[in-house]
Order: C-alpha cells, then sequence, then structure tokens
C-alpha cells in the first residue's frame, strides 16, 4: 500500500507539470494529445535533405502511408553559417516546411539538438564553433553551453512566434534536446552528467507546452521522456514508469559510405520490429528515415558518407514510392490503428503459445479486444492455438488481430506490390558542363609561406574541401640516384581524408582512406631532377566527423613530408617552409565542382556542372 501512494502521487506530479494549459501531456501507455492518447506512427524527413518543392508530396505521400507525425534535426550549420547571422530560406526553410506539415494534418517532432550528428558535416554543428575561445563541446563547458543555448532560444522562439507548438494550435508536439548523448555521457563522467542535466534543464525553462525528450539518455531527468534508437527497440523500458516507451529512430536501413555496398533492411525484418515494439508497450514509433533524400552541396558528414542519404527508406531519395516497403509498412500501421483504443488502455495479458511463440491480448473498457500472435523463432513455421482458433505463424514474425479473432496482417507476409526501377539517360538534358584546368606548379598572389604544414581545416574554416601544398626540394647534381635511376621515395602522411600527389606537374599518384581509418599515407618511388623540384599536393577532406566529443580538436591535413633516397645520403624533411593556397577555381565561385583527371598528368581539370 505504501508503495502504490508514492506512485500515485507521482503520476499527480507529473499530470500537474504538463496538463494545466498544455495540450501534450502523457501517461505510460501514450502521448495524449487534447485529452486523448494516440499510438503515433511517425517518420523523419530532414527539409534540407529535399527541395522545398518536394516537400508537399513528400509529406502527402507520408500520411497515405499511415504516417500521423513528422520528424526533423534542426541544422545549426545551415542556419548559422556565420556567427548571428541567420538563414531561414530555401531549403533551411522551417517555418514553410513545419507550416507545410501543419496544412497536411499531421504532427511534427522537433529535434533541435543543436547537435545532431545524423551523418551531416561536423554533425551539424557550425565550423566557426570550433574557434570560439576556451570552447569544449558538449560538455560542462561555459563557451559552448552559451553558444548552444542562444540558438537552441532562437529556434524556439521562432517556432513560438509563428504559433507551431501544439499548445498554440500549432503541429509541434514534441521537442528533442541534445542527441544520444547517454554515452558521450558515460565516456565523460561528471562533466557530461552536469551537462545533461544542465541541457535538460534550459530546455524545460524555455516553455514550449509540449514534452521533451531525449533519445539514448538512460537518466533524463523528470519530466524529460528518455527514449530508444536502433534496429531493435522492444527491449527498452523508459526510466520511470510514468513515462512512454518511444523509439525516436526505427533504422530503415544504414547510411552508404563510398566503397561499401549500399545497405538494405527487408521490409519484413522492419515490419517485425515495429509491431514487436508495439506488441511490449510501445505508442510511439518513428522510421529513420521515412524519406533519406539527398546530402547536397558539402553537407555529408563522415568522413566518406556518400552524397545520397538515401538510406533504402520508404520513400527513395528522389520521392518516389520504394515497394514493397511503403506499402506493407502501411498496411501495417492500419492494421495497428485498428488496435489502438485496446493498445492505449492499458498492460496487455502474455500468453505463452509454445518455446518461441506468445500471445499478447490488449482489452480496452469498452470491452474491444485486439491481440498479438507472434513467432520468435528465427527458422520455422509454427502452428499455435488461441482462443480456440489455430494460426500458422511464419519464422521472425507478428500476427495482429485486431478483434481478437481474425488475422489482418502478418508481418512476414507481403501483400504490397514489388516494383523495380530502371534508369535511363535524360540525353544530357538539364545539365551543362563546364571545365578548368589549373597548372599545379605556380602560386597566385592568395598563396602564403608558412613554416610547417598547417591543418587544413584551420586554414580554409571548411569554406572549401581543398587545400593545395606546394613546397620545393632541391636535388644535387651528384646524387647516385640521377645516374642509376634507382629513385628515391616520397612519403606524405595526412590526416585524411584523400591525397593527390605531383611532381613538377606530373601526377604521380593519389591515396584515399575509408570511413572506418581516414588517414592517409602516400609512399612510393618518384622521378626528380637535378636542382629545383616543385611538390604539390592537394588534400582533399570527404566530410567532417559527425559523432565525437572533442570534434573541436579534430583535423584534417597533410602532417609530414619525406623524401629519401636509397643510400641515405640526402634525407629530406619537408617541414620547415611550404606554400599554401585554395585552388584558384574557388576564388572564381563557381555553382559547383567536382575533381576529374581524365587521363590529364600534366594539368589538374575541375569539372563542374549546374542542374536545371
Amino acid at each position: 500500500m505504501g508503495l502504490r501512494l508514492v506512485f500515485v502521487g507521482i503520476v499527480f506530479l507529473v499530470s500537474w507539470v504538463y496538463c494545466g494549459n498544455a495540450s501534450v501531456s502523457y501517461d505510460r501507455n501514450a502521448i495524449i494529445v487534447n485529452g486523448q492518447r494516440k499510438i503515433l506512427i511517425s517518420g523523419s524527413i530532414h527539409y534540407p535533405r529535399s527541395t522545398p518543392e518536394m516537400w508537399p508530396d513528400l509529406i502527402q505521400k507520408a500520411k497515405e502511408g499511415g504516417l500521423d507525425v513528422i520528424q526533423t534535426y534542426v541544422f545549426w550549420n545551415g542556419h548559422e553559417p556565420q556567427p548571428g547571422k541567420y538563414y531561414f530560406e530555401e531549403r533551411y526553410d522551417l517555418v514553410k516546411f513545419v507550416k507545410l506539415v501543419q496544412e497536411a494534418g499531421l504532427y511534427v517532432h522537433l529535434r533541435v539538438g543543436p547537435y545532431a550528428c545524423g551523418e551531416w558535416n561536423f554533425g551539424g554543428f557550425p565550423v566557426w564553433l570550433k574557434y570560439v575561445p576556451g570552447i569544449s563541446f558538449r560538455t560542462d563547458n561555459e563557451p559552448f553551453k552559451v553558444a548552444m543555448k542562444k540558438f537552441t532560444t532562437m529556434v524556439v522562439n521562432m517556432m513560438k512566434a509563428e504559433r507551431l507548438y501544439e499548445s498554440q494550435g500549432g503541429p509541434i508536439i514534441l521537442s528533442q534536446i541534445e542527441n544520444e548523448y547517454g554515452p558521450m555521457e558515460y565516456e565523460l563522467g561528471a562533466p557530461g552528467r552536469a551537462y545533461a542535466q544542465w541541457a535538460a534543464k534550459m530546455a524545460l525553462n524555455l516553455g514550449t507546452g509540449v514534452p521533451w525528450i531525449m533519445c539514448k539518455q538512460d537518466d533524463a531527468p523528470d519530466p524529460i521522456i528518455n527514449t530508444c534508437n536502433g534496429f531493435y527497440c522492444d527491449y527498452f523500458t523508459p526510466n520511470k514508469a510514468y513515462k512512454p516507451k518511444i523509439w525516436t529512430e526505427a533504422w530503415t536501413a544504414w547510411f552508404t559510405e563510398y566503397g561499401s555496398p549500399v545497405p538494405h533492411r527487408p521490409v519484413e525484418d522492419l515490419a517485425y520490429s515495429v509491431a514487436k515494439f508495439i506488441m511490449k508497450g510501445g505508442s510511439f514509433i518513428n522510421y529513420y528515415m521515412y524519406h533519406g533524400g539527398t546530402n547536397f552541396g558539402r553537407t555529408s558528414g563522415g568522413p566518406f558518407i556518400t552524397t545520397s542519404y538515401d538510406y533504402d527508406a520508404p520513400l527513395d531519395e528522389f520521392g518516389l514510392l520504394r515497394e514493397p516497403k511503403w506499402g506493407h509498412l502501411k498496411d501495417l500501421h492500419r492494421a495497428i490503428k485498428l488496435c489502438e483504443p485496446a493498445l492505449v488502455s492499458g498492460d496487455p495479458i502474455i500468453k505463452s503459445l509454445g518455446n518461441f511463440q506468445e500471445a499478447r491480448i490488449f482489452k480496452s473498457k469498452s470491452g474491444t479486444c485486439a491481440a498479438f500472435l507472434a513467432n520468435h523463432g528465427e527458422h520455422s513455421f509454427a502452428k499455435v492455438s488461441f482462443g480456440n482458433m489455430h494460426y500458422n505463424l511464419p519464422p521472425w514474425s507478428v500476427s495482429i488481430l485486431p478483434d481478437c479473432k481474425n488475422t489482418v496482417y502478418n508481418t512476414a507476409r507481403v501483400g504490397a506490390q514489388s516494383t523495380q526501377m530502371k534508369m535511363t539517360s535524360a540525353g544530357g538534358q538539364g545539365l551543362s558542363w563546364h571545365s578548368y584546368n589549373e597548372e599545379t606548379t605556380s602560386y597566385d598572389d592568395n598563396a602564403f609561406t608558412a613554416v610547417g604544414l598547417l591543418e587544413q581545416i584551420n586554414t580554409t574554416r571548411d569554406a572549401s574541401d581543398y587545400l593545395w601544398y606546394m613546397t620545393d626540394v632541391t636535388i644535387d647534381s651528384r646524387e647516385g640516384f640521377l645516374r642509376d635511376g634507382k629513385w628515391p621515395w616520397l612519403t606524405v602522411f595526412s590526416a585524411g581524408h584523400a591525397l593527390h600527389v605531383y611532381i613538377n606537374g606530373q601526377l604521380v599518384g593519389s591515396a584515399y582512406g575509408s570511413l572506418k581509418n581516414p588517414k592517409v599515407t602516400f609512399s612510393q618511388a618518384v622521378h626528380m631532377r637535378a636542382g629545383v623540384n616543385k611538390i604539390s599536393l592537394l588534400s582533399i577532406a570527404v566530410g567532417l566527423p559527425v559523432c565525437s566529443h572533442g570534434n573541436e580538436l579534430l583535423g584534417v591535413s597533410c602532417v609530414g613530408i619525406v623524401v629519401v633516397s636509397k643510400n641515405l645520403k640526402n634525407y629530406v624533411f619537408v617541414n620547415q617552409s611550404s606554400k599554401v593556397t585554395a585552388p584558384k577555381i574557388l576564388k572564381k565561385q563557381f555553382f559547383s565542382f567536382v575533381n576529374n583527371f581524365l587521363g590529364s598528368k600534366k594539368l589538374f581539370m575541375w569539372l563542374f556542372s549546374k542542374h536545371y
């Protein structure tokens, strides 16, 4: 009895916090919108990863697919490219995107962060943040907290000014502060715990009138809801008994990295994971991603994450239906909604149907009944008896019975029509290609001499992915390799991510890192001549790191150059002085560019195109 009294007191407190003038609250069974418990199906669509012209169609297809909510991150570096200078236009028009979702009759889950990760360049942080004096990212650090609070407050106030929170009659029913911070907090210890508590308190003080969540944050302080991310989240339990079970990221597959296969997740497995989550008390599930889209420009993080962020999502990179994934999930959502009155009414009755089989029966106060029959075995069909009826359950599947009798859906039985897409050439229509040849041995007025090798990001401030390092090596005419042809070795060490090496204007080779090992070492024999030899290195960044404490300390650049002749008579460390410059093409402010050698060994050729 004593325990029961304590529990009731806690529930009363939480209800008082959220239910005064707010229209969104929660209990252990579900999010409550305007007094009604809801099973909510959500999908991630990141507004900068598609064009504004695509947004209405994407949102409508999401609605037709059975979604109730659209979830998105807010991307700090897109909105504040320079300190205090904000940008909310075109692909970054957050207000327009949220209003379009509202016009479609859907809700919004706004993940303010402002750290996003999301395979986005620098995790969504603006690179200028790295240079704030004394800063240390995502810990109990005053310069970081000041900047984070300023941006978070600006975003929340913007949403308030447009009356976009549900408490104001708008579509935003949930907000998120920070992102997947739990593992980092554990790593940092006391400073991490202090920061997490500060972030939670700061968010609550902004007074949005809707609940806040923290994903992958087991110690999220009340009344913030801790939530789960992963391929499966049926095992997850919130840190307090009166909080609902929310799955913020149900991964529809995975992102693609250069040099690796394109990930795919069968819809049968995805549907099984969602149905299992719902039958075990889940009430909010978000597909990450529902539409992945494209990393336009230089927004890909990484390193080595592709421009395509397709994610094998129900809506593909171009916004087209991916079947059978879209259709099979639509059928799942319809089946779940048929069970909603029973699902939000309380805990289920659990009945074993075999070694790997079970039934979970939900009943509402009005007498409606819904059942989920699961076969968790991975290999064999199972014949089970339930309610004086027999059911044949495929392996690794869940059957949904909205009336506790008739199966309307099984996660392993796909009824949606499969489609295959074939891409055909448009014959060059809509593309305009240009090229620009750049000498690899000449300097311009923007080049400068530095002692040692400068760190690339500190030099470019991420205005470019490219930086030239140029230096001279003088070879004595008496050097033995000039006579015997046993050429010296050139070794270049780089913190990443890719490197093109020229000697005297000739391309001699390239080196590339990878997502798992971004560091690069180039080492091979090279031809040199008596006298001055010009070594030109084009250092390339392929997306800045996304998910690490200490990003403010990470760098990308050449860190050492060594030329060694066989007899070690001449051992040259080229770390005393070098020329540093950006590619000349960048100074011409072309729309976009990619590099391509096209077999040329004398000139560096840039190719760039504009899509119409």
